[in-house]
């Protein structure tokens, strides 16, 4: 402790300001860093909840007295205990995936129960389902499902159930195929409810399918031809050799959909229904012979002479027949071909001489037709249609090879993955040791070198006079010019066999030649010093 006063005493006031501000430095230096060490890793916990779902999760971690921290939608808790935390969690039912499901139906008693209340709640817990179901998709970060089902009537037989779906998904929108996997998925769980009745609605691009979509696509043209275009690769690879050709296909499909209704009538082919005959006869008397003046007089005989008598027969028959009648109904939907071309290049024989040389022909005319003939059979080729097939043999360039030395895995990547923090830390302590040697220990050790080597009470102390010293006074300190003439040098002014010229070394040589007057000067040091005692 002494010895640290009298270090602190022989130090100026800028080195003692320098020693006070690196030790503030370096205590706090400590301090954080002990801080960052004792800091917990926060990991992900749960993310993009809804606002209820995610209340509730805060709410159990606060009552579990467990720190966190929230960023936007998603909560960070200690890496230690994330896992248990959210088994502990699901056991408790967090966080709730969407609505209540089948579980609400447990909080039903018969009495005071109605039966609208009930269908209510069954409705409720089907949605609630169904928006669970849809949550387990793992394109799926958000679903709400609503199921308009009208109330059975004895005279409104054609009322329909009709459902909504709106999804918000993790990566951006759902495909096509996605949404009608889902339709068919909410048409199952629903009794009476078909698929085109289920509406799907993105949040982000809104509705997806439905009867209500105009247009045609060409994606199914742009799929088509890419199966095409593998399938004729492969079949050419197995012949010329991966690599060795290039197939382009080109599909315009009908987008346009077309509905033909055609009735036609057959007369030879009639058949009777029905057949009705009528008949009916009938018969009648005129008189006969001259008219004369006697038949005309009232007491002459008109009926005399020769009567007339007819008869007829009239028979009616009408026979229904029934035509033949075709009624054809065509619905004709976008995605038929309407015309196909495919352009195919086949790279020639390569032949490579004894000396190393390389060279290049085409292929064969009946090889080319018998790669013509199959990839029209793999394409499906119908020329009446407009389909176009060409088919060459070209020499394939090989690109030219760029100057450059290999690319190699860089230093970075070698030493795997980088932690930023550790980094951080080792290069604070880094900086820390610096300071401390810098400002602490360095200033030290100087004031420790030019420090007393003999601390006396008395600053001056006169020695007796010694042969070539004179009246020469040592005040406790050998300062760099002092000099005792004879042992700096030799005779012949070298240095000494050591090559050492400091002060210490001319003492020790100096006391080592003078014993006698070195332990005189000692003893009237000692009986100097005990005399204030």
């Amino acid at each position: 402790m002494q010895n640290l006063l009298a270090i602190w005493s022989s130090l100026n006031l800028r080195r003692r300001v320098i020693i006070i501000g690196a030790t503030i430095a370096m205590f706090a230096a400590i301090l954080g860093l002990g801080s960052l060490a004792g800091r917990s890793d926060m990991v992900l916990l749960y993310a993009g909840l809804e606002p209820s779902a995610a209340g509730e999760v805060v709410s159990a971690l606060d009552q579990r007295g467990i720190p966190y921290e929230i960023s936007g939608d998603s909560i960070f808790v200690d890496a230690n205990q994330r896992d248990s935390l959210r088994m502990a969690l699901a056991a408790e039912g967090l966080p709730a995936a969407g609505g209540a499901g089948y579980e609400l139906l447990d909080n039903l008693s018969g009495f005071g129960t109605t039966s609208q209340m009930f269908d209510a709640a069954y409705w409720r817990a089907k949605e609630g389902e169904l928006a669970r179901t849809l949550l387990a998709l793992p394109e799926v970060k958000a679903a709400r499902v609503h199921i308009a089902s009208a109330p059975s009537r004895s005279f409104q037989t054609d009322v329909q159930a009709s459902a909504s779906v709106t999804l918000t998904t993790t990566g951006g929108t759902l495909s096509e195929a996605q949404a009608r996997a889902i339709r068919h998925l909410v048409a199952s769980a629903v009794s009476g409810l078909q698929p085109d009745a289920v509406q799907i609605i993105d949040t982000v691009s809104g509705l997806i399918g439905g009867d209500d979509t105009d247009g045609f696509s060409g994606k199914d043209a742009t799929d088509r031809a890419a199966m095409i275009k593998g399938n004729v690769e492969r079949l050419l690879a197995a012949r010329v050799g991966p690599g060795k050709a290039v197939v382009e296909v080109a599909v315009d499909l009908v987008s346009d959909r077309e509905q033909i209704t055609e009735r036609t009538f057959d007369p030879q082919g009639r058949v009777a229904i029905s057949s009705e005959t009528e008949e009916s006869s009938g018969s009648s008397t005129e008189p006969g012979g001259d008219v004369t003046v006697a038949s005309n007089l009232p007491q002459g005989d008109a009926t005399a002479g020769a009567q007339g008598k007819s008869e007829n027969a009239l028979t009616k028959e009408r026979v229904n027949y029934e035509v033949s009648e075709t009624q054809r109904e065509i619905l004709r939907g976008p995605g038929t071909v309407k015309r196909m071309t495919v352009a195919v290049m086949v790279d020639g024989v390569v032949t490579v001489a004894a000396d190393g040389t390389r060279s290049w022909a085409p292929r064969p005319d009946d090889e080319l037709a018998t790669l013509r003939e199959l990839v029209a059979s793999a394409v499906g080729l119908d020329e009446t249609r407009g389909d176009v097939l060409t088919l060459k043999t070209l020499e394939f360039q090989a690109p030219p090879l760029a100057e450059g030395t290999e690319a190699g895995a860089g230093l970075l990547a070698q030493m795997g993955p980088v932690d930023i923090l550790s980094y951080v830390q080792t290069a604070v302590l880094a900086v820390v040791a610096l300071v401390l040697g810098l400002f602490v220990l360095r200033p030290i050790l100087t004031s420790a070198a030019t420090r007393p080597a003999l601390a006396a009470p008395n600053p001056t102390l006169a020695l007796p006079p010694m042969a070539g010293f004179g009246s020469a006074a040592l005040d406790g300190e050998v300062e760099p010019a002092f000099d005792i003439p004879g042992l700096t040098r030799d005779g012949q002014g070298a240095l000494d066999e050591a090559g050492e010229d400091d002060p210490a070394s001319r003492l020790r040589r100096l006391i080592a030649q003078r014993q006698t007057e070195s332990i005189e000067i000692l003893r009237n040091w000692m009986e100097h010093e005990e005399e204030p005692a």
